[in-house]
């Protein structure tokens, strides 16, 4: 009797754990979501701020996944490296912020004592962060919708691939990499995507049928940043990148997505209008 009832606890334990863990997930998204909205269309400095933050932030968490945290020489390199190329940036100096990157890659690289290539790749993934995320929100009349745009695909096909993988299940996507991941969630985030696309096209900010295409890209790339920074955690023994956000793990954890997303979203803006026109690029066709 007594085997019986802890078999039928430890279901309603999981369970009981699962529901505390969604509703302090959400609590957090209620706090951070508002913040990074404002600061978003404050533009200019404050965004450039919490822009430099979170790829310090991005920084030092991977250091942590990867071992290398130990190497204070090495994070202190990248986070000079990386304010002051957030200084670039707010002058308006593109150019230089991008050899400052790429040359405090090559430092980082060469200071630290092991595991030089992957402390130089997390060095090149908070650059990436950081010069996209800047690079969307320059163009004062479209910069904060195309910003706005990518962290909403972001954040539904997150969301959309947590319920619908939750309450489909089915196949799994990559159990190796990421065994909670289903195929009916990523389908599901997908979809939600699309309805963001939809609904911004119905507001009259852009044509319904390059949004949509857009939003498909950037869901997609999304999903794979997902799984890279699964893949990574994983090839280290890791669970979470760390405690910082309750209920969501770090920096890492919750980013992971935006970051290939804006690169992306960069990427194709940069090349349809140029640094200055990034945001135009996205929602102009």
């Amino acid at each position: 009797m007594t085997g019986v009832s802890q078999d039928k606890a430890a279901p309603t334990l999981n369970a009981d754990q699962g529901s505390r863990n969604l509703v302090t997930r959400i609590l957090a998204a209620l706090v951070l979501i508002p913040v990074a909205i404002a600061l978003a269309y404050a533009g200019g400095w404050l965004w450039l701020s919490l822009v430099v933050l979170a790829a310090i932030g991005l920084y030092v968490e991977w250091l942590m996944v990867v071992g290398a945290a130990r190497q204070m020489r090495v994070i202190a390199a990248g986070v000079v490296v990386l304010v002051l190329a957030g200084a670039g940036l707010a002058l308006g100096r593109i150019e230089m912020s991008l050899g400052i990157l790429a040359l405090g890659v090559v430092v980082t690289a060469v200071t630290a004592a092991e595991r030089r290539g992957w402390v130089a790749l997390g060095l090149g993934y908070a650059s990436a962060a950081l010069v996209a995320s800047v690079l969307v929100r320059l163009d004062q009349v479209w910069g904060f919708v195309a910003l706005m745009l990518i962290l909403l695909i972001v954040w539904v096909t997150d969301i959309g691939g947590y319920f619908a993988g939750r309450g489909l299940g089915g196949p799994k996507l990559w159990p190796r990499v990421s065994p909670k991941k289903t195929w009916a969630g990523a389908v599901g985030g997908f979809t939600a995507s699309l309805a963001v696309a939809a609904g911004f096209a119905a507001l009259g900010l852009g044509k319904m049928i390059p949004l949509l295409l857009l939003a498909a890209v950037l869901s997609i790339v999304s999903q794979l940043g997902d799984l890279f920074e699964s893949a990574v955690k994983r090839a280290f023994g890791v669970k979470d990148s760390s405690q910082i956000i309750p209920g969501h793990g770090g920096l890492l954890d919750r980013l992971d997505g935006y970051v290939f997303a804006v690169v992306a979203a960069a990427l194709i803006g940069f090349l349809r209008h140029g640094a200055d026109g990034v945001g135009r690029g996205l929602m102009v066709w």
